[in-house]
């Protein structure tokens, strides 16, 4: 089968041979007919001090499975997060992490609303969303923020803001829903929200922080790090939170599962609709890197074996 692999901090990523893998006890062995690429990989090809396995969410159909696995057979169409090598034609899931997709879903579908919904959703959860509260949404033509934009709408907030990097991006951001959007270099990002969805971190935390009213609750899900200051807190009785959807599918399974299968309703009713920014083939895999890494995408970028 074919795989991406790098061998340096930086990359280049390239295409290599390797042997299908067995699975092991609880895993599944699923042919990958997408494969969605997240800004977490792009930042570990480029940082991490060793190469890793490119993994991530996955979809496709169930190839083979190991002893002990109960809830899947060959021929399940399934998504799910990999944690080995995962751009690839062939990648092993772990039962636990493994879903089914519905009729009616397609699999890029499937990588374009599961994890980047859950991630999503779990923020907006993790905010604790009242009835008509503002939101405001960073990083909102993202994967994840596309769809957390139209889920705190579908939640019931009463205005929903989107920041963007790019003027370009703001007619999409105000079609999945947003009332206003701003720009992360504008001096004032206008009227001050209950929630923040922070998915940039970094230098963002200060204006993030900024735009939230008294009692208001910034949660933060991305893997860009930053400093607050504690003053900036006191002040205004403000909340930081940090949401990981690991922690979540590792100990808290139950409610993963009633996460996804919110997604899925949503998606059905059509409430929720994934918007793909664009599909690559895999030895285009540094393509879809720079479409990320250039922060140009309108939606999920996934690859297709």
């Amino acid at each position: 089968m074919r795989r991406v692999r790098y061998e340096s901090t930086g990359g280049p990523l390239f295409l290599e041979e390797a042997p299908v893998p067995e699975p092991g006890p609880g895993e599944l062995l699923v042919r990958c007919e997408a494969v969605g690429v997240t800004l977490p990989v792009v930042r570990k090809v480029t940082e991490a001090a060793e190469p890793i396995p490119l993994g991530g969410e996955l979809a496709g159909e169930v190839v083979s499975v190991g002893e002990d696995v109960t809830r899947f057979r060959p021929g399940d169409r399934v998504t799910g997060l990999c944690f080995g090598h995962g751009y690839a034609d062939f990648a092993l899931l772990h039962e636990a992490m493994a879903s089914p997709v519905p009729d009616g879903a397609t699999p890029v579908d499937a990588v374009a609303l599961v994890r980047s919904g859950l991630v999503a959703l779990g923020a907006l959860e993790s905010a604790r969303l009242v009835q008509g509260e503002a939101v405001l949404v960073t990083a909102a033509a993202s994967g994840a923020g596309h769809l957390a934009v139209q889920l705190a709408r579908a939640r019931g907030a009463g205005r929903v803001v989107g920041a963007v990097s790019d003027p370009a991006k703001t007619d999409f951001v105000r079609s999945l829903g947003a009332d206003d959007c701003v720009r992360y270099g504008d001096d004032s990002w206008g009227e001050r929200v209950d929630c923040v969805l922070d998915a940039v971190g970094g230098h963002l935390l200060t204006p993030a922080l900024a735009a939230l009213a008294p009692h208001g609750r910034l949660v933060a899900y991305s893997s860009g790090g930053g400093t607050i200051q504690a003053y900036d807190l006191l002040v205004g009785a403000k909340s930081v939170i940090g949401f990981q959807m690991a922690l979540i599918a590792r100990g808290r399974p139950e409610l993963y599962e009633r996460w996804r299968q919110e997604l899925w309703q949503l998606f059905a009713d059509g409430v929720l609709k994934p918007a793909v920014h664009g599909e690559f083939a895999l030895e285009d895999a540094a393509k879809a890197h720079e479409a990320i890494e250039s922060r140009s995408n309108l939606g999920k970028v996934v690859l297709r074996p």
